[in-house]
């Protein structure tokens, strides 16, 4: 027995060695420069490699079809999603990339017709996960905020790259919808399920209400401001001063802050409110944001709010608290605010534990789906329709 511990002991002591010498240097690795990911003019090479591989899947019925079944089974609101982000996505690709453009409108009609016509005949329920029929809409007709605000945002990103006369009306129906909705409500609130309201909804229909009046002249500055300063009074967490994610018609909280809706959330806002967007993402950094051996992170639950892992945040990994769906969020507000060493970092963790594909060309990573690459494409890509819209300059 001596004998094999003599043995053995050296050889776990240079084990031990090893792993304090060479796991401070792992991330070297997978270290990228931040422009493989982020550009700030002209499409990187990781931008370039996600959207050839995301507008593949919608020249390719069979290989869409499988992405699709695999989401759904588990999110119906995946395959929604996944479609906004790749809409939002092109828009910025076809800005950035002139020679991109008619492609990018080809597959940007291609996803909002289809996401149209399947609402159309299947009404809005398709799009969202099987509790929204477990009782009914406080407000009647119901209406879903989840569909009708990204659906305006997708018309409205698309009409910023290039006009289209069918798209306008189909808008501005949309956005009055939004907006009456506001009028008739006390609290500004809107359902996206039964008398459930998520943050992340109302701002990106503050997102397409701005660029909607960028588009078309409007001008709803009172309404964008009375909004704003509700969610300020009463949609924020008193102990980390961040959005809560959820809440009721009546402004009770349901969900707190949470990393998967708060990076995006921060994004949003600087359609809106700089400041406010600024404030929200420095918060999420603090509270959310982590670095461990050169690979950064982002929790889901600032310490003040612990809350459960759910569909969105993905599981969690205990001691770190690492959760794939903020981390993964995370690269669009590193990329929206400019937080290019975090991104580096973010993009390093990514290729370290994502394992990457690339074929053809494209890219995908094979721990994420459809939507979650079409999250990362967006946060490789964000910021040229946000610019116009804010210079204000009407097309």
């Amino acid at each position: 027995m001596k004998s094999r511990l003599n043995q053995i002991v050296p050889g776990l002591a240079a084990l031990v060695l090893a792993l304090v010498f060479w796991l401070p240097c792992l991330h070297l690795l997978f270290a990228r420069p931040v422009t493989n990911f982020f550009a700030p003019a002209g499409v990187s090479p990781k931008a370039r490699a996600l959207a050839v591989r995301q507008m593949h899947l919608w020249t390719d019925p069979q290989l869409r079809q499988a992405e699709l079944v695999r989401m759904r089974v588990s999110n119906a609101e995946w395959d929604f999603m996944g479609r906004s982000y790749l809409v939002w996505s092109l828009a910025n690709l076809g800005l950035r990339d002139p020679a991109m453009k008619p492609a990018c409108l080809q597959t940007m009609d291609r996803i909002i017709d289809e996401t149209l016509q399947l609402e159309k005949q299947n009404g809005m329920d398709f799009f969202l996960m099987p509790y929204a029929q477990d009782r009914s809409y406080v407000v009647q007709p119901s209406r879903s905020l989840f569909l009708d605000g990204e659906i305006a945002f997708m018309l409205a990103s698309r009409r910023v790259l290039e006009e289209k006369s069918e798209y306008k009306p189909l808008l501005a129906e949309r956005i009055n919808l939004i907006i009456q909705g506001w009028q008739r409500s006390p609290q500004m609130a809107l359902e996206s399920y039964p008398d459930e309201c998520w943050t992340f909804d109302h701002v990106i229909a503050l997102a397409a209400i701005r660029t909607s009046d960028y588009l078309d002249g409007g001008d709803h500055t009172q309404l964008i401001h009375d909004w704003v300063t509700m969610a300020r009074q009463k949609l924020v967490d008193p102990v980390s001063g961040l959005l809560i994610s959820s809440y009721t018609l009546d402004d009770s909280p349901l969900i707190g802050p949470e990393g998967s809706s708060l990076w995006m959330i921060a994004h949003a806002l600087q359609w809106v409110d700089q400041d406010f967007a600024r404030d929200q993402y420095n918060r999420a950094r603090r509270e959310l944001g982590a670095t461990t051996l050169g690979f950064s992170y982002a929790r889901e639950w600032p310490d003040s709010w612990p809350g459960p892992a759910d569909i969105d945040s993905g599981p969690i990994i205990p001691g770190f608290k690492i959760s794939a769906g903020s981390s993964g969020m995370a690269f669009i507000g590193a990329s929206a605010f400019g937080d290019a060493p975090f991104l580096a970092m973010l993009n390093s963790t990514i290729d370290f534990s994502g394992f990457p594909s690339r074929k053809q060309g494209g890219l995908k990573y094979c721990a994420s789906n459809q939507v979650g690459d079409a999250a990362l494409l967006y946060a490789a890509t964000l910021g040229p329709v946000l610019q116009k819209v804010i210079a204000g300059h009407h097309p």
